[in-house]
């Protein structure tokens, strides 16, 4: 079963990107990494950042890997790359 997200891009991911945020229907049972492979199929050039990224769902931050994620519809789902400055 599928649900709709809100994908929320920041800094550099926003750029790749070239949008801010969107919707996206996604499976409801996932992994994070089989997440961001769906967000890669949308947004290729998004591939650049994979080894830098961090998720944060629902306002928790996730690392890309095997752990299961139970989404809700709805939910936001923030793609969030390193950010640099002092």
């Amino acid at each position: 079963m599928r649900c709709q997200v809100s994908v929320l891009y920041f800094a550099r991911s926003a750029e790749l990107a070239g949008l801010r945020s969107e919707t996206l229907s996604v499976p409801r049972r996932i992994t994070a990494l089989q997440l961001w492979e769906e967000i890669i199929k949308v947004h290729p050039r998004l591939a650049v950042i994979r080894d830098q990224v961090v998720f944060a769902v629902r306002q928790e931050y996730v690392l890309l890997g095997n752990q299961l994620l139970v989404l809700q519809p709805g939910d936001e789902v923030a793609i969030i790359p390193p950010i640099s400055g002092g």
